[in-house]
């Protein structure tokens, strides 16, 4: 099983918006195989806890903006892990630090990449 085409659309929309606030070493994992309640998983790194919420704030006012319900939100408060659910797309917006405590890449790493295209790079989505 592959990604949706919706799933692929919020991802690149959602990519935009992280990347518009300072959101670093994104990455796209497709785990609509292994799970049954999402398509895809956007990682996303901030550089504090006042850059990962903003991130979160601005991927969540994109969505919103284009339309997509955000069905939950976790983490805001700590701003350490953010965890956006729009259904077919989940965010997580990490912490550095805590990015590389939980290395979910890691732990999905069976899962293929998503690419999706920045402004400013032809090419994203790398390990």
């Amino acid at each position: 099983m592959t990604a949706s085409a919706h799933a692929r659309e919020l991802l690149q929309q959602a990519a935009v918006a992280a990347d518009s606030k300072a959101g670093e070493d994104l990455v796209a994992l497709d785990v609509s195989g292994p799970l049954p309640f999402t398509d895809v998983f956007l990682l996303v790194s901030g550089n504090s806890e006042r850059n990962v919420v903003a991130i979160a704030d601005g991927v969540e006012d994109a969505l919103l903006e284009a339309g997509t319900k955000l069905l939950r939100r976790e983490g805001k408060e700590g701003g350490r892990w953010v965890l956006l659910d729009f259904g077919d797309l989940v965010v997580h917006v990490f912490h550095q630090e805590d990015r590389q405590y939980y290395a979910l890449e890691r732990l999905w790493r069976d899962c293929p990449v998503v690419a999706f295209e920045l402004p400013d790079a032809v090419e994203t989505a790398r390990r």
